[in-house]
């Protein structure tokens, strides 16, 4: 199959473009390098032995988007690219929406042009209402608590949409939990520059030094030690499930929605110790205030993926951690 995946040299979407060739498929890649490193691409090809075809391209500009389409025979899209961190969200609402909603609706009117009827959408797990029935399941209550968790539920509406017009377009909408670790190999993972939205990514930085100490948004939560509580899966899981919800396209509904994670939550203080056995690392840390947009517990009911995708997370958090830090030390 060609699959186009936006935002494919990002995080989530390199690890993915791993697992589509490792399973025959065809890849396009387009990014604008906002988030990502034209560095991944290189390791891409070298570690696949392939000639990936790159676009570099910003997805606001439908007519070069269009070229993309123009000269490939698109057959499927995996939608990676937006921005993703919460907080900035929180006080740079108009920035996510101009973004994660423009670009997908670039995409779509080509999707829709081009007659490319299937998509993998890249959604997250923010788009539930907090709930004290955990896990949470696929058709629980949705409601957002900040601008980035709202445009990935304004995407998901949007496509369904689509789908109930058109009875031949065919959505696969998977929910992610939270992706931590890398490549066991050691040359693909998470990159970030200055102070780290994510927990995995300030951990390993405060481990090499660069950050004095951790900061632990809230320790009053009504959780098992007070802190955040967050189902982790390791991003090899989460891409290689990808490669699972290309069989949801065969199936009689052409909407279709599962949670992507574990199914056990981990609370801020547990991943700290894993990291610290994993690694003989010390992770010294100050608690500070809750950070706006955040709950405080929410893992995934995963039956639907295992049952319908057969799908099931194979790594621990040991192992999350110890290639989170692989990955780290190795670009020294």
């Amino acid at each position: 199959m060609n699959i186009l995946i936006t935002g494919g040299l990002g995080y989530i979407g390199s690890h993915t473009v791993i697992e589509c060739i490792n399973n025959n498929n065809n890849v396009i890649i387009v990014d604008n390098l906002y988030n990502s490193s034209i560095k991944v691409l290189h390791n891409l090809n070298s570690y696949l032995n392939k000639n990936i075809k790159f676009y570099e391209i910003d997805m606001h500009d439908i007519n070069n988007l269009e070229k993309i389409f123009k000269e490939n025979k698109i057959e499927c899209v995996i939608h990676f690219a937006g921005y993703k961190a919460v907080g900035e969200s929180v006080v740079k609402p108009l920035k996510y929406y101009d973004n994660n909603l423009c670009i997908t609706i670039n995409l779509l009117k080509l999707m829709e042009q081009y007659g490319v009827k299937k998509i993998i959408f890249s959604s997250s797990a923010t788009v539930y209402k907090e709930s004290e029935i955990l896990p949470l399941t696929e058709n629980m209550p949705l409601g957002v608590t900040n601008p980035y968790g709202r445009s990935k539920l304004i995407i998901e509406d949007i496509m369904q949409d689509m789908a109930n017009a058109d009875n031949e377009f065919k959505v696969v909408i998977l929910r992610y939990f939270n992706p931590i670790g890398a490549h066991p190999c050691g040359l693909f993972g998470e990159e970030n520059n200055g102070i780290p939205n994510n927990l995995m990514p300030y951990i390993v930085k405060v481990a090499k030094g660069e950050l004095e100490y951790l900061r632990v948004f809230g320790d009053d939560y009504n959780t098992k030690d007070g802190t955040g509580v967050r189902d982790y899966i390791h991003v090899v899981d989460l891409a290689a499930a990808h490669i699972k919800a290309i069989t949801a396209f065969d199936f009689e509904s052409n909407i279709n929605i599962y949670n992507i994670g574990t199914g056990k939550g981990y609370s801020v203080f547990e991943i700290v110790n894993n990291f610290e056995k994993a690694t003989g690392i010390k992770i010294p840390y100050k608690v500070v205030e809750r950070r706006s947009g955040d709950i405080g517990e929410y893992y995934a009911d995963n039956k639907k993926a295992r049952k319908e995708l057969d799908f099931i997370a194979e790594y621990g958090i040991l192992e999350m951690c110890h290639d989170a830090w692989n990955f780290e030390k190795g670009k020294n």
